[in-house]
């Protein structure tokens, strides 16, 4: 079993700083720390869309798929916070591809941009997705500092393509 956190309010970070997890200290406006705050962030939406009422037809599945998302983005939060750290493997890029090509399969091609909205659902997905592209633009530019995997990378970009197209799914299907 992994470490228990026993006391929460530590008061370490009253001077605006964090600890990462090598134990150096940043400031907590530092490009990491914004980068894990976005991914967190898209963490929690996915929680919400998780309790959104989907279709049925793909409730399961969408609801599988999104658990083991927010496990993935625990992994890349962890992998954000120690500098050097890489978790995020092909395999769960290639998971995301297989399962965006499955659900595009049954799509119609797009014939023009589409409005976030329809269903509640895939409201939620929407925003999902927009966070997902904001936690991909931080991680982007904690990039050019250096610590930041191709693997990290590629999934969140990978995930907000699969959120887009399971807006469109959750929409069919409603």
């Amino acid at each position: 079993m992994g470490k228990r956190l026993t006391q929460i309010a530590t008061r370490t970070g009253d001077a605006g700083t964090t600890g990462l997890g090598d134990g150096q200290r940043v400031d907590k406006d530092h490009l990491r720390i914004c980068a894990m705050g976005d991914i967190d962030e898209l963490n929690s939406e996915i929680g919400v869309l998780i309790t959104e009422d989907i279709p049925a037809s793909v409730a399961s599945e969408l609801r599988e798929l999104f658990s083991q998302v927010q496990h993935d983005l625990f992994d890349l939060g962890a992998e954000i916070c120690i500098p050097g750290h890489a978790v995020i493997d092909s395999a769960r890029i290639d998971y995301l591809e297989n399962f965006l090509d499955q659900l595009n399969e049954q799509l119609k091609p797009l014939d023009e941009f589409i409005l976030p909205g329809g269903s509640r659902a895939a409201a939620h997905c929407h925003l999902a997705r927009t966070v997902c592209r904001r936690a991909e633009r931080s991680l982007v530019k904690l990039s050019h500092e250096g610590g930041v995997t191709e693997n990290a990378l590629r999934y969140l970009n990978r995930l907000s393509d699969l959120l887009f197209v399971m807006c469109r799914t959750v929409n069919r299907e409603a």
